[in-house]
């Protein structure tokens, strides 16, 4: 149970380092509805998984090779830059209703959209190696004790999101239209820009 906890806590704290995935994550719940959102949350929440287990096992070893390490960083940068073009030539096209229909193809788009905007930042391994190895120098953890870390922590995602999820669908209707075009294309420019400083390290 304390194991858990530390999980938990540990990774309550790294979710304050907002970045990228929040945002989009937002703009897909004021744009369409809440479910599309927390399908967006079990994306990202099933990438954190897919990044922890690989960290857990040692996979982020292999990352350690240059040429490998390079290679992910380019394709993944590439990704994140198209994904923030994309919502920028859909900046203009917003139109918001409050009778928007649930679709289930388009949760599914919703859920592979942010899935594939998550993994497509492979170079979290390493982050995720780091900090078990840290777990089980600092608290001596062994193997059992690195999963239930590594549950809890993942598990701090789902719930961090889905409540901002359910926060922004609650104020949702008194947004004006504008201010999710600026969120838009925010989002849109960040993935843009950190796509290119990701390639520009990526290629030194």
């Amino acid at each position: 149970m304390k194991v858990f906890k530390n999980g938990l806590i540990t990774g309550l704290i790294f979710q304050l380092a907002i970045g990228p995935v929040f945002f989009f994550i937002v703009n897909l719940t004021l744009q369409k509805t809440m479910l599309d959102g927390l399908a967006g949350v079990i994306g990202v929440t099933l990438a954190d998984y897919f990044y922890i287990a690989l960290a857990i096992i040692g996979v982020g070893k292999i990352l350690e090779n240059n040429k490998i390490k390079k290679a992910f960083g380019i394709v993944s940068s590439v990704v994140l830059i198209l994904f923030g073009l994309t919502m920028l030539k859909g900046v203009a096209n917003i139109q918001i209703s409050a009778n928007t229909i649930i679709d289930s193809a388009n949760i599914f788009s919703s859920f592979l959209s942010v899935f594939l905007l998550t993994i497509s930042s492979p170079l979290t391994i390493v982050f995720w190696t780091g900090v078990f190895a840290a777990k089980t120098i600092e608290l001596n953890y062994s193997k059992k004790e690195l999963f239930i870390f590594g549950l809890s922590t993942g598990l701090a995602t789902f719930i961090f999101m889905s409540l901002s999820v359910i926060l922004f669908s609650l104020i949702k209707q008194i947004v004006p239209i504008i201010l999710i075009q600026l969120l838009n294309g925010l989002v849109g420019f960040l993935l843009v820009g950190y796509g290119i400083l990701r390639l520009k390290k990526s290629l030194q």
